[in-house]
């Protein structure tokens, strides 16, 4: 029972790291945030399990992570309100053509970042977008004029 209880304290706090962590999709990391990441894993398995390496050990701690994942996405789907607290909200980044500095700020990015994923969209200018909107699954998405 010990194990059930860290898992769900660890679940917690895999979620709410996530969410400070901001919108940033897998491919965009950088090396060290990928390394933090893959740490992370690591500190918080060591932390649920301690020393138990036993299968049940292995089967409540997985267990419980998968019961919580299949939870939350069940709330999330069943409660419209709740939502935003675990999947976030569309952020206009750019509109006709000017970048809003404090929604950059909020998600940590720069505009040159805006700017080269416009250009991976074939989107040579900034100039040329009327919204980019950074959606709740990391990517930018961009509308152009």
């Amino acid at each position: 029972m010990d194990i059930v209880v860290r898992a769900v304290c660890a679940f917690l706090f895999v979620l709410i790291v996530t969410r400070v962590m901001g919108r940033r999709e897998l491919s965009s990391l950088q090396p060290f945030d990928l390394i933090l990441l893959i740490v992370l894993g690591d500190l918080i398995q060591q932390g649920v399990t301690q020393s138990d390496y036993s299968f049940t050990g292995l089967l409540l701690a997985g267990g419980t992570f998968a019961f919580l994942t299949v939870a939350v996405s069940y709330i999330v789907f069943r409660f419209r309100r709740v939502r935003p607290l675990f999947e976030g909200e569309p952020l206009v980044l750019v509109e006709d053509g000017k970048l809003i500095e404090h929604n950059l700020r909020r998600e940590r990015m720069t505009p040159e970042e805006v700017a080269a994923e416009a250009r991976l969209q074939q989107i040579p200018s900034l100039d040329q977008v009327r919204w980019a909107v950074l959606e709740s699954s990391g990517k930018l998405s961009f509308i152009p004029r």
